[in-house]
């Protein structure tokens, strides 16, 4: 009897707790039916409407293709022709393509962004990665990552050339290369070399032969231009199966101005620096039957002693000698402008003598440095421009040594 009255007092508490929560559990299922009714329920025919989907169709895969060529993974590929970025129902709006050194080849995306294309070759035993983006009609975007690696040539060649890197040279200096191998696909090659001027100019070049490549401006550069060459042949193919291996650049920066001119009439040189006469200097040039060739003649090698013997430019045994001073070279067929000590001092300036090479006056051993010729010598830089004129010879050519100004300026190539 004593369990009882608490059970009693228990079901009189649950009971009245239940009276007093009944309004309550009404209002609260109300709400909840009003809740459930805005929600629209699962299985209603309002399904995928509202909600994070978004509008129709805003979850669904960009529908445009980016195809890579080469595939992806692939060994020796080409350095020319091979590397191509398309895309399909979708245009291309990004490519990247570098080395393993974070080098970027350039290149641009053309047909209204169908398509991508380098601008110039790669270069040889190089691995690329490419990584392109295009997207469809609605933006949406669609990527893909390749990766390749180009050939390893088998035979390869080289540009020797001329002036060298971080030089100064005077105003008539052309930029030369001569190569290792013969080339036989002389546009690629010429395309592989980029010539840019402070101040900016055009520059033209001209092949001789298929071993060498001279570039010029149109007029002497101008007095402290500065010229930058960017040797890109890495990858080229010059010929079949024959690659190019140098990646380089090269700097050389014009100097003062200094323009000779030698009158074989007048048997003198006016030495012009910067527009300005400084010295004219009595001269003899070549005799009857050995002239000097006429025109524009750079000064491309200094020699403060030289050896000049005549079976070496077809002159026979007619001479030799082994000392002669202050010698600088106008033409690999042996034209130079030179101290003449074995000729009377009478013969400057009133007979021409030489076996067509300009002399001045000097002394044996070239010791005073008072004399016209060594006066000349160091006055003189590689690159300043000697003109010869009125002599009874023809014009030099222009590929006989560095003397591209002989060669009219419509007939270099852009």
């Amino acid at each position: 009897m004593n369990g009882r009255p608490i059970s009693g007092a228990s079901v009189g508490a649950r009971r009245r707790v239940s009276r007093g929560r009944g309004p309550l559990a009404l209002v609260l299922g109300t709400m909840l039916l009003a809740v459930t009714a805005c929600g629209g329920g699962g299985d209603g025919d309002d399904k995928g409407k509202g909600g994070g989907a978004g509008k129709a169709g805003g979850n669904e895969p960009s529908v445009a293709v980016v195809t890579i060529a080469p595939k992806d993974g692939a060994k020796s590929v080409a350095t020319s022709g091979a590397l191509k970025v398309s895309a399909d129902k979708g245009k291309l709006t990004e490519v990247s393509v570098e080395d393993t050194k974070g080098n970027d080849v350039a290149g641009k995306i053309t047909d209204g962004g169908a398509g991508w294309t380098p601008e110039h070759h790669l270069a040889a035993s190089t691995k690329y990665k490419v990584h392109a983006v295009a997207k469809d009609s609605e933006g949406r975007e669609s990527a893909k990552d390749s990766s390749f690696t180009t050939l390893t040539p088998q035979n390869t060649f080289v540009g020797h050339f001329t002036p060298e890197d971080g030089s100064k040279v005077g105003v008539g200096m052309p930029f030369s290369v001569n190569f290792t191998r013969g080339i036989t696909n002389p546009e690629d090659v010429a395309k592989a070399i980029q010539i840019t001027t402070e101040p900016k100019v055009e520059v033209r070049h001209k092949w001789y032969g298929n071993d060498r490549l001279d570039f010029r401006p149109e007029e002497y550069w101008k007095a402290g231009t500065k010229v930058t060459v960017k040797l890109n042949l890495d990858g080229v193919e010059g010929r079949p199966d024959v690659y190019g291996e140098q990646s380089k650049t090269v700097t050389f920066t014009v100097g003062r101005s200094q323009v000779s001119t030698v009158d074989a009439k007048s048997k003198k040189m006016t030495v012009v620096r910067d527009g300005k006469t400084i010295k004219t200097i009595p001269i003899t040039s070549g005799a009857p039957g050995t002239t000097t060739y006429n025109g524009q003649m750079v000064i491309t090698e200094k020699h403060t002693v030289t050896r000049m013997n005549g079976e070496t430019v077809g002159f026979g045994g007619e001479y030799d000698i082994k000392d002669v001073p202050h010698a600088m070279r106008l033409s690999t067929s042996g034209t130079f402008i030179h101290g003449n000590y074995w000729a009377g001092a009478g013969v400057f300036g009133n007979q021409n003598a030489s076996h067509g090479c300009v002399g001045l006056r000097d002394v044996r051993g070239g010791y005073d440095g008072k004399t016209p010729a060594a006066w000349f010598f160091k006055q003189s830089m590689i690159g300043d421009v000697v003109v010869v004129k009125n002599s009874e010879d023809k014009t030099i050519q222009w590929w006989n040594g560095l003397n591209a100004w002989n060669l009219a300026w419509d007939k270099w190539e852009k």
